[in-house]
């Protein structure tokens, strides 16, 4: 993709579809296929594909894996519930089960904003087209419940007249011409990979004022991704620093914090696989021939569960061979990333003991930015999950950079405690979920019992109030399961 300057004015634009013959665009009406068993008739084969990603269903609880999870994210909703990523078909479950987002009593109670749907539903392209964006992103996540009730599905990704690939969320053509982007460097090729951009890349909800028809003045927190100053991770970086924003203040530490969401789109650009023109649908969305049938897969998995298929193309190399090669390459993040995780938990906790025995706040600024900075590398560099496959240089890169930040920021920790008299303090085991959710000051069992009870009555009634409005066919949840990774 090119990147020079931007020119077309496209901020208006709610939806922008890109049309698979090149530049060509077009806005789409008020009527959004959300239901993807819509689409079934005239697309049976990748509704087919779709549904299998219902098979990956497993829950792998990474505070579990990594408690130092716990202790990064203190005083931060994914300290208190943080799971692998499963199939395309559960990604609105995984959203309503997580503990993260809390369990509200009415449509205005709860700790998260409705932009927490935005990628998680065929349903937000929906409401943004019958509401408008600004009314979509203005209030709790709990208003929109018995309207967010389909997945991550066919609406998303395509234009519902056309069946054509399409650009969805209106936050992305922000996204580019902020990048410097323009319409007519994108083409069909460019839209494999723009259309999962959408939701794999990194962002922040900017608070936005605005007076809705009635006069009434509101605040919207609109997802917005942070490429002013580029996609890299110092860019993005740069951009969060200027603008004096943080996503919390670290509940040890007191560090102004950023956390990355998924930067896949933007650290595969830095790869290899990129730079030699692949896409994400090219690894993801394999050509499927069945018969004299030929079409791309919707079942999105990792390219390792079918190498001969969708690797050896291009690859000239013995299958078994391929995945030893990504294998040692998944063991050098991995180590890296426990190096790094371990020496940023360390820092935070040195630097809560710090405060408490009178360290100032003079005395803490350089440290905290030190901290914060170091988190934000070893965040993007893992949060895109493939990124280890997907720019394996870049990953090790910024691991190695956090890692260097984080022990500065404890070399500085060092003088300060010593100044106070705590130059023998020992920051305390974390090394199991339990005690660094202690650390963190959690009760676990008290947010687990209140998403219980969330699940048992507002969101039956969410539930039945979707199926009797028309909005859920419970035939298309047939065969979900119901697994987290605190109730099974």
């Amino acid at each position: 993709m090119k990147k020079k300057g931007f020119g077309v004015g496209l901020l208006a634009a709610l939806f922008l579809f890109v049309a698979l013959g090149g530049v060509g665009l077009s806005f789409a009406g008020d009527k959004v296929m959300s239901r993807s068993e819509q689409w079934a008739d005239k697309y049976p084969h990748q509704y087919k594909s779709w549904k299998m990603t219902s098979q990956n269903d497993e829950i792998t609880d990474m505070l579990k894996e990594k408690p130092q999870l716990a202790i990064l994210w203190a005083g931060y909703g994914f300290a208190k519930d943080y799971n692998a990523p499963r199939g395309h078909f559960y990604a609105l479950q995984s959203n309503i089960n997580s503990l993260r987002t809390g369990a509200p009593k009415d449509k205005k109670t709860g700790p998260m904003p409705t932009a927490c749907w935005s990628c998680k539903s065929t349903d937000v392209p929906r409401i943004v087209a019958e509401q408008g964006e600004l009314e979509y992103f203005t209030g709790k996540w709990a208003k929109y419940g018995d309207e967010m009730v389909n997945p991550i599905g066919c609406a998303n990704c395509h234009d519902s007249k056309t069946g054509e690939p399409a650009i969805s969320s209106a936050y992305l053509v922000r996204g580019l011409e902020a990048a410097g982007l323009k319409s007519s460097d994108f083409d069909s090729e460019d839209m494999r990979s723009l259309g999962c951009a959408q939701c794999h890349s990194e962002y922040y909800f900017q608070a936005t004022e605005w007076t809705d028809k009635d006069g009434n003045k509101k605040v919207a927190k609109v997802v917005t991704f942070p490429w002013h100053n580029g996609l890299s991770a110092e860019a993005m970086e740069s951009y969060y620093d200027e603008i004096g924003f943080k996503d919390w203040t670290h509940k040890i530490s007191k560090a102004p914090m950023l956390k990355a969401q998924h930067p896949g789109y933007e650290i595969f650009q830095t790869g290899i696989h990129a730079k030699s023109g692949v896409t994400c649908a090219d690894c993801h969305m394999p050509e499927v021939i069945e018969g004299e049938v030929s079409y791309s897969s919707h079942h999105l998995v990792s390219p390792m569960d079918d190498v001969e298929n969708i690797c050896l193309g291009c690859h000239d190399q013995e299958a078994e061979d391929l995945k030893a090669v990504v294998e040692a390459k998944l063991e050098r993040k991995e180590q890296l990333m426990e190096i790094a995780m371990n020496s940023l938990a360390k820092a935070h906790l040195e630097a809560g003991k710090a405060w408490e025995v009178g360290a100032t706040e003079a005395e803490m600024k350089e440290i905290l930015t030190d901290i914060r900075h170091a988190q934000w590398r070893w965040d993007y560099s893992i949060a895109s999950h493939g990124s280890y496959f997907h720019a394996p240089e870049e990953t090790l890169r910024l691991l190695a950079v956090a890692n260097e930040t984080a022990q500065e920021a404890r070399f500085k920790l060092v003088k300060v405690l010593a100044k106070y008299g705590a130059a023998d303090f020992v920051a305390p085991d974390f090394s199991t979920k339990e005690k660094a959710q202690a650390l963190a000051g959690l009760n676990l069992d008290k947010l687990v019992a209140d998403k219980l009870e969330f699940k048992d009555t507002l969101l039956k009634e969410w539930t039945e109030s979707a199926i009797k409005n028309g909005k859920l066919d419970p035939e298309a949840r047939t065969g979900m399961s119901d697994r987290t990774s605190y109730s099974n």
